[in-house]
């Protein structure tokens, strides 16, 4: 089980002891800040206020051997240098890194990783290669990010066993784009976030189409599964929808409702595949929010009270357009804790006191046997966007019915199967840090329902 605990938000991001990873399950360490800039300007002018066009970075960045401990046995390509005895894995984990690099940079727009962190405008450089160090051994980690304060460059170490493997080296470098994309430095509410996003970074290279050109470039094959954790995911679905806490947290699994943001499988306005880097561009300067709040200014077409509502109805059965995320759950399905009511007798229900749902959590809870007409009534003092979610089992098509004022009915055939889905998603939004979470978000919301149709 993944640990990590906070620190102090002046000086440091992520920091902490972690059990030894496996390799399906990454854990990483860092990241050591101590400078802040102020959003970069997008042009140069000169002294007679004419805008300069922006210089084309160079085809092959400069090496900085000065940059982490430096050494003599190493490979280079474009964007990075890998120091390694084992040069051959340093050629194959280029590779990798190359295609992420052409994914999430040249493809989606994000802030080159060549760029400083300390640079005042990203116009005309320099651009300086990352570096990647395979070690022999790490304090708890596979692989750790770390920041050179002066370069303003990101800098990784993964031991020499994970080098080549996505889910580790990815991660890091998740890390790394992370950090030069500025805005979530030294933003404690962020810090959390940054494992899940990691994580999204790592599987949407691996999975998405979005990168499918950068794979194929990179020689990269697309898998059929995915790092996606079910069990926690929707087993702890009543937690903070990004919860850090020590040994419980889901912050490391939490990264399906980033991939549920770029897919959109709702068509809001202002999510698609941009959005993710939108969170950090239009993250509101030292402010230290969450980035639900900048959610809210990011997406025009739905309040996030609505878009989690509609996250955790889709996560009912993995339909967020992510097909081997969906296998994943769907061969794994019977291992989820799904014990999330109680009977009360005569089609009722109430919540378990211990599996409320936190803010912006929810209950998934599969009806048995539904059939013909199911009507749900839901009783609460809390804000609730609750669903019905039918499934197809033949076809795998979903559809979705919104409770209104906490009821509504739905029509289930046979070959059909249905789940109630109940969020809590407050109207407005709690600045909260989820490595310490306060009673506001970490209290769950009591509920109960009246159920025809079927049984829960």
């Amino acid at each position: 089980m993944t640990k990590l605990t906070s620190l102090s938000l002046a000086a440091l991001l992520l920091y902490g002891a972690h059990a030894f990873p496996a390799p399906s399950q990454p854990i990483c360490r860092g990241i050591d800040l101590d400078t802040t800039t102020a959003n970069p300007s997008i042009t140069l002018t000169d002294r007679s206020s004419r805008t300069l066009a922006a210089r084309a970075p160079p085809a092959s960045f400069t090496a900085n051997p000065a940059i982490g401990p430096g050494g003599s046995s190493y490979r280079d390509s474009a964007h990075f240098r890998v120091y390694a005895a084992d040069l051959s894995a340093a050629d194959r984990a280029l590779s990798m890194l190359e295609g992420v690099y052409a994914c999430f940079v040249t493809t989606l727009g994000w802030r080159s990783t060549g760029l400083s962190y300390n640079d005042a405008t990203d116009d005309d450089g320099p651009w300086q290669k990352v570096n990647v160090y395979s070690v022999a051994s790490l304090p708890g980690a596979a692989g750790v990010m770390h920041s050179d304060g002066a370069a303003g460059m990101a800098w990784l170490e993964v031991q020499n066993a994970y080098l080549t493997v996505p889910g580790v080296t990815v991660h890091e470098f998740g890390h790394g784009l992370h950090y030069h994309q500025k805005t979530w430095v030294n933003q404690g509410r962020t810090g959390a976030w940054w494992e899940t996003l990691a994580n999204w970074v790592a599987d949407t290279y691996l999975t998405s189409p979005l990168c499918a050109s950068a794979r194929s470039a990179a020689g990269q094959a697309t898998p059929a599964t995915s790092e996606i954790d079910v069990v926690k995911t929707i087993g702890d679905s009543f937690q903070v929808i990004v919860d850090g806490s020590v040994n419980t947290g889901n912050y490391y699994q939490a990264w399906p409702f980033l991939t549920y943001l770029t897919n959109n499988p709702d068509g809001f306005a202002g999510l698609g595949s941009d959005v993710v880097r939108q969170l950090q561009v239009r993250y509101a300067a030292n402010s230290n929010e969450t980035p639900l709040h900048t959610l809210q200014r990011v997406s025009t077409g739905a309040t996030v009270a609505r878009v989690v509502g509609k996250y955790w109805a889709r996560m009912a059965y993995v339909d967020i357009g992510h097909r081997q995320a969906q296998s994943v759950f769907l061969s794994q399905r019977s291992r989820i804790n799904y014990a999330n009511v109680d009977s009360t007798g005569s089609g009722s229900y109430r919540v378990k006191a211990a599996r409320q749902p936190r803010y912006m959590g929810a209950n998934i809870i599969p009806l048995k046997n539904p059939s013909g007409t199911v009507t749900v009534r839901i009783t609460t003092n809390g804000q609730l966007t609750s669903h019905l979610a039918v499934r197809n089992t033949g076809s795998g098509a979903v559809r979705y019915v919104e409770l209104s004022g906490g009821q509504s009915s739905v029509s289930v055939a046979s070959g059909e199967e249905a789940s109630l889905v109940v969020a809590n998603t407050p109207a407005n939004l709690v600045l909260y840090d989820p490595f310490s979470l306060s009673s506001e978000v970490n209290t769950g919301v009591d509920y109960s329902f009246t159920l025809s149709g079927a049984t829960a």
